[in-house]
């Protein structure tokens, strides 16, 4: 019953081009309630049964019958974290949208809203599909919904471009994902997840797997498959942003924890190359993030961080199954599957916030804003809260989840031989450091937007959004704090999830030794967040029968300051870019002051840093290609007698290479 009602709703889909125009947010946001609620009583289903595991079968319509959507506790753990994230997501496009409504044809929002569905209803089934020709139609369809929502403003000209760019490099993941799924055809004769164990078990299995972790790596963002997620977020509505962010690039992760499952050789060089690629991304997008004046491209590059922490996760975890290292390998997957849920929470939060600050002030630029915190107070809070919990600091829930890959990693030191402990060392150091230039970042982020002085007409004209959407970020909010406060109610679930998708003799023993820490760390968060409300409620009541006067902050005797004395966020970054210029190949743009100027006229100051990746990955070769095609180009004279010169040409080619016994 409950297989053909999430049929009917997916069917229902098609309606939203035929319901009428104030009536459409309403349509999808019923549709969406009703999906979540179906799939998330799966989810529970599956967490509360024996068996760990529910298989319904759908029927297509074919004579082949049905294809059955199989849910075990790895997928119903997705399945929770994509609900939560997409749920908001659309509760906050209400608000988000509203400006957009007037002068746009009833055709935009239809297709808006339609591809969002579907972005909900492919990431569902790439997570609940095992075979492999279904599991390419739903990550196909995955991709191009995700592009439609991207290319929302498609009338910008740059947007249209990203968007185009993004549907190639999706299309790119996927072919490598078809060669691995053909090459596990050709040698088991089905195409499914189910036969990597068959292939893996007679075959080497790093080198499928590679194919499998370029195709999933380049969804997920890893360095240097990255080069669409900085261009991408910043071109999407904010709402799309977070969930982008928040929940759809993990399907990358999904799909490579996947294929893990059923490795069985090649494990430590497997473990090892997602954790040096995994230490890559979060060091470089955490560097990259810092010089970047764009909000949105800001969170772009930490999400690249981020899922470089789930990578190390992940990795330290495939390097304990090989090493027989039960806690490293229990912590580690673990802790990069809580991360999973954590970064899909704070980071559509502050996504979301960033487009409540666009909204506000109609640019992403952070140069041009400051003073907000006095215009927006609630949406500076709960940017203030996810940038917290983005940096891994206590008592929210980034602090947990690193917590506990730092965890295994301390406990094996002492079990681990020279080489392990070496590489565990390098792997903590560059965690910490991660962590350390993230809390500079954000530091920066928030000061510069929502601290000092207005630093433009937009940032002084602003104000606050309307509930519509601060209301939907409270649920986010609300999540980060009860992880970090009541963090065993999450861990052990996940630990639980861990020991049983990989099925190790005796690791039910290690998730027994995580309480004790973490119920200590729970009670002192407790008592610092119950210390921080009793003086923030003191204070409340100690100045409410007081007259309190504002003024200007204290001069220094200096009583004509203008914003252009604060830090920008260039100078704030200043030493930064300097020891980091080699790596970051930031430039500046200034017209220099000549030597016989007297009188210097008006000058502007920018400083740009190239994406190095991108620059030598995508740039070069798309403009050897572009300069390759205008060479092209001339041979199009427009004269007939030039054509059929071209085609005589090719005939008389062909004939050459058939006598020559070429071909």
């Amino acid at each position: 019953m409950s297989t053909i009602l999430f049929l009917i709703l997916i069917l229902l889909s098609f309606a939203v081009f035929f319901i009428p125009r104030s009536l459409k947010y309403y349509f999808t946001l019923f549709l969406i309630a009703c999906i979540v609620v179906l799939t998330t009583f799966w989810s529970l289903n599956v967490f509360s049964g024996r068996d760990g595991q529910m298989i319904v079968e759908a029927p297509t319509g074919f004579s082949g019958g049905g294809f059955l959507l199989i849910i075990d506790r790895l997928s119903a753990f997705f399945i929770i974290v994509i609900n939560i994230t997409v749920f908001t997501g659309f509760l906050y496009a209400r608000g988000y949208l509203a400006p957009y409504q007037e002068g746009s044809n009833n055709l935009r929002f239809s297709i808006h809203y339609f591809s969002y569905l579907w972005l909900f209803i492919s990431m569902l089934l790439v997570v609940m599909v095992r075979n492999g020709l279904f599991f390419l139609i739903a990550w196909e369809i995955m991709a191009l919904s995700s592009f439609f929502l991207v290319i929302f403003e498609a009338e910008k000209r740059m947007i249209m471009k990203t968007g185009i760019s993004y549907l190639i490099q999706m299309h790119l993941g996927m072919f490598f994902i078809l060669i691995a799924f053909i090459l596990v055809e050709r040698a088991t004769g089905r195409m499914n997840f189910d036969s990597l164990g068959i292939y893996f078990s007679s075959n080497p299995n790093i080198l499928l797997f590679m194919l499998f972790f370029i195709g999933f790596a380049i969804k997920a963002g890893f360095i240097p498959l990255h080069t669409w997620l900085p261009e991408a977020h910043p071109a999407a509505p904010s709402h799309v942003s977070g969930v982008m962010s928040g929940v759809m690039i993990k399907m990358g992760i999904y799909g490579i924890i996947r294929v893990i499952i059923y490795l069985q050789h090649d494990l430590l060089q497997i473990g090892v190359i997602i954790v040096v690629i995994s230490l890559i991304s979060s060091l470089l997008g955490v560097m990259m993030a810092i010089v970047q004046h764009d909000l949105k491209r800001l969170l772009a590059y930490h999400s690249i961080e981020n899922i470089g922490i789930i990578g190390l996760g992940i990795g330290t975890g495939v390097i304990g199954i090989a090493t027989n290292n039960k806690l490293l390998a229990v912590f580690g997957f673990s802790g990069g599957l809580l991360h999973v849920l954590n970064h899909s929470l704070f980071k559509s939060l502050l996504f979301f916030s960033a487009g409540s600050v666009y909204r506000a002030t109609h640019t992403r630029n952070i140069e041009e804003m400051g003073g907000l915190m006095k215009k927006m107070p609630y949406t500076s809070l709960l940017f203030l809260l996810g940038s917290l919990a983005i940096c891994g600091l206590p008592p929210f829930n980034g602090f947990i989840s690193e917590y506990i890959i730092y965890m295994g990693m301390f406990d094996s030191l002492s079990a681990s031989n020279l080489y392990q402990s070496i590489m565990l060392i390098i792997v903590i150091a560059g965690l910490s450091l991660t962590g350390g230039l993230a809390i500079f970042c954000f530091t920066k982020a928030f000061g510069i937007a929502f601290l000092g002085e207005a630093r433009s007409e937009k940032a002084l004209n602003s104000s606050e959004v309307t509930k519509t959407m601060i209301l939907p970020q409270m649920i986010p909010a609300a999540f980060i704090v009860l992880i970090g406060l009541a963090s065993l109610w999450f861990v052990k679930p996940v630990t639980g999830i861990v020991t049983e998708t990989f099925g190790i003799p005796g690791m039910m023993i290690a998730p027994e030794q995580v309480p004790d820490s973490l119920v200590k760390i729970s009670i002192i968060s407790g008592i610092f967040m119950l210390f921080v409300i009793t003086l923030l409620i003191y204070r409340y009541y100690h100045l409410k029968s007081r007259t309190v006067s504002a003024g200007p902050t204290w001069g220094c005797g200096y009583t004509a300051p203008s914003p252009k004395q604060q830090y920008t966020s260039t100078s704030f970054a200043y030493n930064y870019n300097h020891l980091a210029k080699p790596l970051l190949q930031t430039k500046k743009i200034m017209k220099d002051i000549e030597q016989n100027e007297i009188f210097p006229a008006g000058r502007t100051f920018e400083s740009q840093s190239d994406d190095v990746f991108r620059k030598y990955i995508i740039d070069k070769p798309v403009g050897w290609i572009s300069e390759l095609l205008k060479k092209i180009a001339m041979m199009q004279t427009g004269l007939i007698q030039h054509y059929i010169l071209y085609a005589f040409i090719f005939m008389l080619v062909v004939f050459l290479l058939t006598y020559l016994k070429i071909i």
